[in-house]
């Protein structure tokens, strides 16, 4: 079984005692992360520069002691296995590529070291070297490759090993926009032919939404959710995820509730605008308590001027072909939407907001954590 488990890692930089005064001060770069991968599933880790996702691609790789906990691919404990014997692919985002040797040297490297004969080697090559789109490179050598061509060629040389677990760190980060979006299709399309348990560790959100079919969400080093790209997008565990996920992101805003005879109303201050609260909150809610309300920027709509709702004024129009952008101020705090619409809005006009309530999301403001119906 090539499954991944993680049970209660820890990783504390010893290296780093000197900018505290003790150890209680010296922060765990992973605080007690627990995962479990399935056999031939494709798993983002996702989260901010800093956040301990690649120290934790590192420790399942071998290149980094844990402090505590255990990692198990299958039944095999790995924590004190070399990497040389955890049967690992990993792909790094800097292409490590041999600049003397071709390409296919480059791709041989890894089985030449292990004594693997030559004919063997280059049937392996000759099957994974088509999958990657690499075949018509292997007489060249790196420096005459583009980005996109060298990483086909790193990931080609992670997986020609037949590797339980593909480990890709940040692989497509020093491409441009273009070559993101092609190689996101061709690791999918790859992932599903080799049928390989595989881990990507990235910072780009939608990187890990295409790809992935969970992904966990890191900060600070403790995992924040662990679910499938609908699972997280829908239903956030709190305000941290709901405002890294989405593109543009979730709108979250301070606002109060009121009770106006029997229905609750959130209000947002320093403005007139009222939304009703839906019905399934108020056993949770009180006349006059503050909470943070989450707004997907697709939950607004624009009505028209005889519908009821709040007239607002458009601060912000951006266009990006068939989407449009706008951005309002509502008193103290500011929206974003997403419409389109063929009408042509811009700054200046004078629009009525339609918020879906129902479609509302809503976090404590100590906590952050999502005020949940279902408990």
């Amino acid at each position: 079984m090539n499954t991944l488990v993680l049970k209660n890692v820890f990783k504390r930089y010893e290296s780093r005692k000197k900018l505290f005064k003790n150890i209680k001060e010296n922060p765990f770069a992973v605080n007690d992360f627990s995962l479990e991968c399935r056999e031939g599933e494709f798993v983002g880790i996702l989260g901010p520069s800093g956040c301990g996702k690649s120290t934790t691609l590192r420790m399942v790789a071998g290149l980094e002691d844990i402090t505590d906990g255990d990692i198990l691919i299958g039944d095999t404990r790995i924590n004190d296995l070399h990497p040389k014997d955890r049967e690992i692919g990993l792909a790094f985002e800097d292409y490590a590529l041999y600049p003397p040797l071709t390409v296919y040297d480059n791709i041989a490297f890894n089985l030449r070291a292990k004594k693997v004969d030559e004919k063997t080697i280059k049937s392996e090559i000759g099957k994974i070297a088509p999958m990657l789109k690499v075949d018509d490179l292997l007489l060249h050598k790196p420096a005459g490759l583009s980005g996109g061509q060298k990483q086909r060629v790193n990931i080609a040389r992670a997986i020609v090993r037949k590797p339980k677990l593909l480990l890709l760190d940040e692989p497509l980060s020093h491409l441009d926009g273009k070559m993101r979006q092609v190689l996101r299709t061709e690791i999918k399309r790859l992932h599903k032919e080799i049928a390989c348990t595989t881990i990507i560790v990235t910072h780009d959100q939608l990187e890990a939404m295409s790809l992935s079919d969970r992904i966990a969400i890191m900060l600070d080093g403790r995992l924040q959710q662990f679910g499938t790209p609908k699972e997280i997008y829908d239903d956030p565990a709190n305000e941290f995820v709901a405002g890294f996920i989405g593109e543009p992101p979730m709108n979250l805003v301070k606002v109060g509730i009121q009770k106006n005879g029997n229905v609750y109303l959130f209000s947002f201050p320093g403005s007139d605008l009222t939304i009703p609260v839906p019905g399934r909150y108020y056993p949770l809610v009180s006349d006059g308590i503050k909470v943070r309300l989450g707004i997907r920027p697709t939950d607004i709509r624009i009505d028209d001027k005889d519908s009821p709702g709040s007239f607002t004024r458009i601060t912000v129009s951006e266009s990006l072909g068939e989407e449009h952008r706008l951005h309002f101020r509502i008193g103290e705090e500011y929206l974003t939407m997403i419409t389109s619409d063929k009408i042509r809005y811009t700054a200046g006009d004078v629009v009525k907001l339609n918020i879906l309530s129902e479609k509302t999301h809503l976090f404590d403001l100590e906590t952050g954590d999502k005020i949940r119906t279902d408990k």
